[in-house]
Order: C-alpha cells, then sequence, then structure tokens
C-alpha cells in the first residue's frame, strides 16, 4: 500500500508539471486527443524544441507516454482519468478565481 510519502512525491511530480503554463497548456490538449509535437507546437504557438523538453518533462514525471509511429512519436496521457483529474481539478480551480472557462480550459 502506498504510503503518505508515496503519495507526497506523485503530487509533486503532478504539481511540477502543472508548474510551467506551456506543460499545463500541453496536459489540456493531451485531454483533448493523443498529438505529434509538430501539431503541438502550432497549437500553442511555441517552438517544437520548447514542446519537445516540456513533453520529456511530462513523461519524466510519468504524465504522458510516447508511441513511436515509423519517424514521428505521437503522445498521449499515461493514464485516461488523468483527462478527468484535469477537468475536476479545472471545476474546482476557476470558479474560485471567480473566472469563467472556455472549452480550452482557459478563464474567459
Amino acid at each position: 500500500m502506498p504510503s503518505v510519502l508515496d503519495h507526497g512525491q506523485a503530487l509533486a511530480r503532478f504539481g511540477h508539471a502543472l508548474s510551467d503554463p506551456t506543460r499545463a497548456r500541453v496536459l489540456l490538449a493531451l485531454r483533448e486527443a493523443p498529438a505529434y509535437p509538430a501539431e503541438l507546437a502550432e497549437l500553442l504557438e511555441v517552438s517544437r524544441q520548447s514542446v519537445s523538453n516540456h513533453l520529456a518533462c511530462l513523461r519524466g514525471c510519468g504524465l504522458v507516454v510516447a508511441t513511436p509511429e515509423g519517424r514521428r512519436t505521437r503522445y498521449e496521457l499515461a493514464e485516461r482519468r488523468l483527462g478527468h483529474a484535469l477537468e475536476d481539478l479545472l471545476g474546482v480551480v476557476l470558479p474560485a478565481q471567480g473566472c469563467e472557462r472556455d472549452e480550452t480550459g482557459e478563464c474567459s
């Protein structure tokens, strides 16, 4: 059975992943559907190198997985429930901030 220490480390990894706005946006994008780094870079309006660095961090945190497909690599959330957890977290945090969110989870 996982200990409080184990749970604390897991939540710290999750917090680290969400501490960067670009990583948070990558997770939100992957919540919608798996994607390739070039697609994510275009969607998020950041460089491919930046997306690659953030994806490496998210892989290291255990939140995304990479699936090689020929010369490309497709990324997706490591666990389907992570998408639900992100949705639940947004549902708690955004109303507390007093903002309305759009379909991407951004405050409007």
